[in-house]
């Protein structure tokens, strides 16, 4: 018999309504009470554990870093097979990443969440809660790093987003498809990532901003995080990665005092390249010491910097894994 934890940190998925208000109060219910309210699969040995319960938009660097060493914990158990997390959905996709860059371990890890909560109307808390468990006792999951589950699908945690705000099919990776499904209890894997990275973490993550490219942009945003001590910045440009030549300036600073900056693309699809040579763009920006985040989206790519900072990376090393 598989044995699977489910560790719970709170989000939509274990809400309950507020009887003051009408309205959902997020992270209300422990772990155990939201495994009760479901039908688990009995031939899988299941043990409770509630970490936090919070709202996902309370998630900060010191809990993923307490979410992450217990994981690491619960998984060297011989005697665990894999672990499910539930969580909120407005910062999943980030944990999740987090997750996958940060554990090496081989055994299955699979988020999930719900975009309705427990008592409403059509949830889809309880199916995406025992289909999750159904994955982490997988063993075609094995070696594919942390993922995420969610109606009936499995999606990497490099490319998953949330892509509504509401609907039961909140999350997808745009241009890259899904990795398997979870039908009528039956887990099929369709495709593997190439590729896993997983980077040891020596100290706190630090501070990374994401500063966006809109028409009219200008430094303002650039010299604020200069100057409040960030520790590097992620820019989210449009097209092929361009920004204002009014941010140019301030971006060059950035560079030259030591910053790490990366320069994404805003886009949902596609990668930053060479293309144009005009103030603002990619070749303008790489040669100001700017690195090219390929077809990283800013929130991802905020927190690989973070770690690979965290793992004390150099730039040279940290330009190479975003190639990645």
């Amino acid at each position: 018999m598989k044995r699977i934890i489910l560790v719970t940190t709170g989000g939509t998925i274990a809400s309950k309504i507020n009887p003051d208000t009408g309205l959902l109060s997020s992270g209300a219910m422990t772990g155990e009470e939201l495994a009760s309210m479901c039908k688990l699969p009995s031939e899988i040995n299941l043990t409770v554990e509630s970490i936090f319960q919070l709202p996902s938009n309370q998630m900060d660097a010191e809990e993923l870093s307490h979410l992450k060493t217990r994981v690491e914990e619960l998984l060297a158990d011989p005697q665990v097979d894999g672990v499910v997390i539930t969580h909120g959905t407005d910062t999943l996709e980030e944990t999740a990443y987090y997750l996958d860059l940060t554990i090496a371990n081989d055994k299955p890890i699979v988020v999930t969440g719900s975009q309705r909560g427990p008592f409403e109307l059509g949830t889809d808390a309880m199916m995406n809660i025992r289909q999750s468990i159904l994955a982490a006792a997988c063993e075609d999951l094995n070696d594919f790093g942390t993922v995420v589950l969610f109606n009936e699908r499995l999606f990497s945690a490099r490319y998953v987003k949330k892509v509504h705000a509401s609907n039961v099919a909140g999350f997808a990776s745009e241009g890259y498809g899904y990795l398997g499904t979870v039908d009528q209890d039956i887990v099929s894997m369709h495709q593997k990532p190439l590729h896993r990275e997983v980077y040891s973490q020596k100290y706190d993550l630090p501070v990374i901003d994401i500063i966006p490219f809109y028409l009219g942009a200008d430094d303002r945003f650039i010299k604020t995080s200069i100057s409040t001590g960030t520790s590097g910045i992620i820019l989210e440009g449009s097209g092929r990665g361009h920004v204002s030549p009014k941010m140019v300036e301030a971006i060059e600073e950035a560079c030259n005092l030591g910053l790490i900056v990366v320069l994404t693309t805003k886009t949902g699809e596609g990668e930053v390249r060479h293309v144009y040579d005009f103030p603002g763009s990619v070749y303008d920006l790489t040669n100001k010491g700017v690195l090219i985040g390929k077809d990283y989206d800013s929130k991802k790519a905020r927190i690989k910097l973070a770690i690979l900072l965290a793992s004390g990376a150099t730039k040279q090393e940290i330009r190479s894994a975003f190639l990645k």
